[in-house]
């Protein structure tokens, strides 16, 4: 590959790996650990979350997963929500008092969200989105025919 391609590629994946830092970064100052926060982010953008969703969506292991929803169920911030279940797959929504742990909790990730919009501007955050999943989709693409 072309030196110029390369350095083009490992800069693509230091800006994705520094962006998710970030939320690490958020999580840690936090005291919540990241994977909480991936299963409360996506019922923020859901309503619920199914143990399937998250690790499909972040591309993590189903136990570690698992063990989280299972903490966060102990601790009285999630239950089973059964008309949003599917199959085997159970589907977790806040609890009340899940709802005010996740509102306070997230405060400070949404106003460090809304400042990035406000400096980057809507429309090239939509820019940007659209053309990181372009290139996920020909890279995953790409993938498969190297598979076959």
């Amino acid at each position: 590959m072309n030196r110029e391609i390369q350095k083009l590629h490992d800069q693509v994946n230091q800006a994705i790996i520094r962006c998710r830092r970030v939320y690490s970064m958020w999580a840690k100052e936090n005291n919540v650990s990241y994977n909480r926060m991936l299963v409360l982010y996506t019922i923020r953008e859901y309503g619920f979350c199914t143990q399937k969703q998250v690790c499909d969506s972040y591309l993590l292991p189903r136990q570690t997963i698992n063990h989280v929803i299972a903490e966060m169920k102990k601790e009285g911030i999630l239950e089973i929500n059964k008309e949003k279940c599917t199959g085997k797959e159970k589907a977790f929504v806040l609890t009340k008092s899940g709802e005010e742990y996740s509102e306070k909790l997230l405060h400070s990730l949404s106003l460090m969200e809304e400042r990035a919009v406000k400096q980057l501007g809507e429309e090239r955050i939509r820019t940007m989105t659209k053309l990181f999943m372009e290139y996920d989709q020909i890279l995953e693409d790409s993938l498969e025919e190297e598979e076959r």
